[in-house]
């Protein structure tokens, strides 16, 4: 038999505390699969505290990533991939830790209590029990489940067109558009689909409807950069630093570089955009990405990544709004997306319907559309939008009334409110259809 001790013996990982001093370096900056060193001995020449640590940690030891003050958090998760040269030792990111778990929580639980960190936090590499990783793996995984890559149906740009009643040549230009500017604004009257493109646009770049790769959210007068990048929170009996949405996104689409990633803003001109975006306003122009920026709560270097694409929808027939910021207006591209009802895509649906009474009524709307776009106080940013009309498999009189007794007529009212021959006219053509 041949004796198992010289074949060599299997390592067996042992578990380390890493602490980062984000005024000096942070796990955010460092992408995953990254390689990264860090020295035994600090600028002075002098030994980094707790040294044995350093010269006790080898290749394929887990690491917990920590950050200090102001984070004061589990960012990160990596592992050593070599051991000491006598200089450095040598370190792999292996997982962000998008919802961190914060020094508070892990300090009041009594299996961390003689967890050498906090027995004594001076230094940078802290020796982890087995119980003590577990433990805390636990709770990381508790906040953040480890993903499932389910699979997921392709989606090409023919899905699109099927989907979404445009021309190809607008599909070619919105690819377009995204691809050399990275920002993009759909905008158009109501029911002209903004929302519905926007994913739909997604997919097709990606390939595949995978939704783990859109984020999708809606401004409003009260969205504020603490929501959307990061901000102070009450926790507890006091306050925490805590990520928004665009910044644990950023996150992710750094995570993984050689996919696109899409973050889409419904209601994009119903936010205060300067105070929103803060510095993030710069760092989302194409030429700027991957360039970083200090940000003011944490006083941490942060960018926004190559390879996230940035969706917004307006609404031009909202009263109620300024003009579009500047600032973001020369930032992003806008595309006008206008009735469909001409277009291939419509007239194949509306065949399908076979409705004799739901034919009139488009016909009475586009008619209606003309009447809307040449109002000086109105214009095409007003017209009704085809989806209105769209997802039915069956076409009944019921239905048809309802959006002309319940969506039309009323935004005709508001429309025309110092007109109301113009509204009494309209409601009696469009109700007429029904009486014909």
């Amino acid at each position: 038999m041949i004796d198992s001790e010289k074949q060599g013996a299997v390592h067996v990982p042992c578990y380390w505390w890493l602490n980062a001093k984000p005024g000096i370096w942070s796990f955010s900056d460092v992408g995953i699969g990254e390689v990264q060193s860090y020295t035994l001995y600090n600028e002075n020449g002098h030994k980094r505290r707790v040294f044995q640590n350093f010269l006790d940690a080898k290749a394929g030891d887990l690491v917990i990533g920590y950050e200090s003050y102001p984070v004061k958090q589990v960012v990160a998760l990596a592992k050593i991939i070599r051991e000491n040269d006598g200089e450095k030792l040598y370190f792999e990111k292996i997982e962000n830790v998008s919802v961190p778990i914060d020094y508070a929580t892990l300090r009041a639980c009594p299996e961390l209590e003689h967890m050498e960190y906090f027995v004594n936090p001076q230094g940078s590499l802290f020796k982890l029990t087995e119980d003590e990783y577990d433990f805390i793996m636990d709770m990381i995984r508790e906040a953040n489940p480890a993903e499932r890559k389910q699979a997921v149906a392709p989606f090409s740009k023919e899905d699109f067109l099927k989907e979404v009643y445009m021309s190809g040549d607008q599909y070619d230009t919105l690819i377009s558009l995204l691809e050399h500017r990275q920002n993009l604004i759909l905008q158009g009257a109501p029911g002209v689909g903004k929302t519905f493109a926007a994913r739909r646009l997604a997919y097709a770049m990606m390939g595949e409807k995978d939704d783990s790769r859109i984020e999708f959210i809606q401004f409003h007068q009260s969205y504020s950069y603490e929501d959307f990048i990061m901000g102070y929170r009450p926790h507890e009996d006091g306050f925490e630093l805590q990520k928004g949405i665009f910044y644990r996104f950023c996150q992710e689409a750094a995570d993984r570089p050689g996919e696109e990633f899409f973050f889409i803003i419904d209601e994009i001109n119903r936010g205060n955009i300067s105070k929103i975006f803060g510095e993030l306003l710069m760092l989302i122009e194409k030429g700027y990405r991957g360039t970083k920026a200090t940000l003011a709560y944490s006083g941490l270097p942060f960018s926004v990544p190559k390879n996230l694409y940035l969706i917004g929808m307006m609404n031009t027939a909202d009263r109620s709004l300024a003009l579009i910021d500047y600032a973001l207006r020369r930032r992003f591209s806008f595309f006008e997306m206008e009735p469909a009802f001409n277009s291939e895509g419509f007239q194949t649906y509306q065949q399908a319907l076979n409705n004799d009474t739901f034919t009139t009524l488009i016909e009475r709307i586009k008619e209606l559309n003309k009447v809307i776009a040449a109002d000086d106080s109105l214009g095409r940013g007003f017209c009704i939008g085809h989806s209105y009309f769209c997802g039915q498999k069956e076409c009944t009189d019921a239905w048809m009334s309802e959006v002309v007794e319940y969506d039309l007529i009323p935004m005709l009212s508001e429309y025309w409110f110092d007109e109301p021959a113009k509204v009494k006219k309209w409601t009696h053509i469009l109700r007429g259809v029904f009486r014909d």
